[in-house]
């Protein structure tokens, strides 16, 4: 039997906008209601538009923005319930892989100094060897710990941030948009080496992307996210293979395929208009407005959302299920 590593119940975060002389004050409901479990050694990947609410997801895990209500477990400890020296212990368990390379590296420090940081903070000495150690499991130079990151490529100083994230031996390590501002070319390569990490370290991810290949590569489960809510989730191949919601449907036609004939073969019916405002979400299924065919109860915002299993381990909003 698997062992869960992380387990996200009914989790809501919600923002309250500033007011202007245009707009009243209102409340975002940018993370409405999610559930995620990820077992050990397992990667769940979560999927969406910018907008959907994925990232916030992250920085709950993190601690980095505040819970309405849910559960945040890690190895069964609710991680919203725990604070000071409880929190700190907690969160040495936890890694995180940012999307740029640039920006998420002090400037100013060299990258033995960036790299050490999160050992230091457990209160660690001699690291040293441990550092060379480190960049050569993210396949650097042991000899590059006295440069600074304005000397590496992007992707070397993606593997720099690797090699922070797994410094304290993390059960799990959020990945958030790990590969978007990459060469196509390199974003394999980290990619492959997340791959050898998880496989040598048995590490868990929670992998966020709005790039369904690159998602489908890496991970075992896929949550399909749509203004706050997962809208359909199962096993990587399923939803491949049989996705049921309409967005998913869309998402998954997008993915170039790289034979040119069947390509061209290729119905592509992109989904209409923007993602609506979290402050204001549509009544009843968030998805109607943009829904290539709603049933008649969708499209009057009278149906109610929520997840259902249509088949062992695949979950799909029941509103959607209705349309064609």
């Amino acid at each position: 039997m698997s062992n869960k590593i992380l387990e996200i119940k009914d989790l809501k975060v919600f923002y309250e906008s500033p007011s202007s002389l245009f707009r009243t004050k209102s409340v975002v409901k940018a993370v409405n209601g999610v559930n995620i479990n990820i077992n050990q050694g397992e990667t769940f990947g979560l999927v969406g538009e910018s907008g959907s609410g994925k990232s916030t997801v992250a920085k709950a895990v993190l601690n980095l923005v505040k819970s309405q209500s849910g559960t945040i477990s890690l190895e069964n400890e609710d991680l919203l319930n725990l604070k000071g020296k409880s929190l700190r212990r907690a969160q040495k368990d936890i890694g995180a892989i940012f999307q740029d390379p640039y920006s998420s590296l002090n400037p100013r420090m060299k990258v033995k100094d960036i790299i050490s940081e999160p050992l230091k903070v457990q209160g660690k000495r001699d690291i040293d060897q441990d550092v060379k150690k480190l960049l050569k499991i993210v396949g650097l130079d042991q000899s590059m710990d006295n440069r600074f990151p304005h000397e590496f490529s992007g992707g070397q100083r993606q593997r720099i941030g690797i090699a922070r994230a797994v410094s304290t031996n993390p059960k799990l390590i959020i990945c958030d948009e790990p590969v978007s501002a990459l060469d196509v070319s390199v974003q394999a390569q980290i990619l492959n080496l997340l791959k050898d990490l998880q496989k040598n370290l048995n590490i868990s991810y929670l992998f966020i992307a709005h790039d369904l290949s690159v998602v489908k590569y890496l991970s075992m489960n896929i949550g399909v996210m749509y203004l706050g809510k997962i809208v359909e989730m199962s096993d990587s191949e399923t939803i491949f293979s049989n996705p049921m919601h309409p967005y998913t449907k869309i998402l998954i036609n997008s993915v170039p395929v790289p034979d040119p004939k069947i390509e061209r073969k290729k119905k592509f019916n992109p989904i209409q208009g923007d993602i609506p405002s979290a402050a204001n979400p549509p009544s009843g299924c968030v998805f109607r407005t943009r829904c290539p065919s709603p049933s008649k109860e969708c499209k009057e915002g009278k149906s109610e959302m929520g997840l259902i299993e249509v088949q062992p381990g695949h979950w799909v909003d029941k509103c959607c299920l209705n349309c064609k």
